[in-house]
């Protein structure tokens, strides 16, 4: 489990990468604009940073510059923006960020870059001097192709529902179909069952399941949602 500051000025995009980091485990902290980032940056160092490029009061890129001048960039940051150019995400590798993402971001980019940042997060940093100088790292992310579990701003509407209890694993979750009603039924049930097993299988994490059963995760949602799988049952208390 780690820390991570994620710092964009779209609310949609903090609370699906939140959901999405806490679903595998991490502490997220949001902050909407460069002075948050700073006053979150300055009461705890996180582990990792997500930082948006395009933000109205300070740009990520003259905020990357500022942590590294100032000898703060001592965590990985990995850029993110739906806009910026391949110069620009150069300029932000130069200057110290380890990779960069392209909005719309997708689930497995997101969460490989996540991983890789975290394993050289414990690396020593180098100099704030030579920071500038560093070359664009083997694990940089270039865009590419959005895939079929992308992650959307349209999939933070699904407003960081709550996820399903684990369900019973054993013998005794096997399912029975009764095979003389209309088709229509006896596949909903089936795909009733088909989903919580899935769910309980992946101890009810929706991004696995979405990976799982090759799902967006907004349609998985809607479709639990439409089977009648009861989403608040999974409701998680503080830790």
């Amino acid at each position: 489990m780690a820390n991570i500051l994620v710092v964009d000025d779209e609310l949609g995009i903090r609370d699906l990468l939140s959901e999405i980091l806490n679903d595998e485990g991490h502490n997220v902290e949001l902050a909407q604009n460069a002075a948050q980032a700073r006053t979150a940056r300055a009461k705890a160092r996180p582990d990792l940073v997500l930082l948006d490029i395009w933000m109205p009061d300070t740009d990520g890129v003259t905020l990357l510059k500022e942590w590294s001048s100032a000898g703060l960039l001592t965590m990985p940051v990995i850029m993110m923006s739906g806009h910026a150019t391949i110069e620009t995400a150069v300029e932000a590798t130069k200057i110290g960020a380890q990779s960069f993402l392209e909005k719309p971001i997708t689930l497995q980019k997101l969460l490989k870059a996540v991983e890789a940042g975290l394993q050289r997060e414990s690396a020593p940093t180098p100099p704030a001097a030579l920071v500038g100088q560093r070359k664009p790292l083997p694990g940089y992310l270039m865009p590419s192709v959005p895939v079929m579990t992308e992650l959307t701003v349209e999939a933070a509407m699904t407003g960081g529902q709550t996820l399903p209890a684990p369900v019973e694993m054993g013998p005794q979750a096997r399912q029975t179909f009764e095979l003389d009603k209309p088709l229509r039924d006896a596949r909903d049930e089936f795909e009733k069952s088909y989903f919580e097993f899935h769910l309980a299988k992946e101890g009810g994490s929706m991004t696995r399941v979405a990976e799982k059963t090759g799902l967006e995760r907004t349609h998985l949602y809607r479709k639990l949602k439409q089977l009648g799988v009861d989403l608040s049952r999974g409701k998680r208390t503080p830790g």
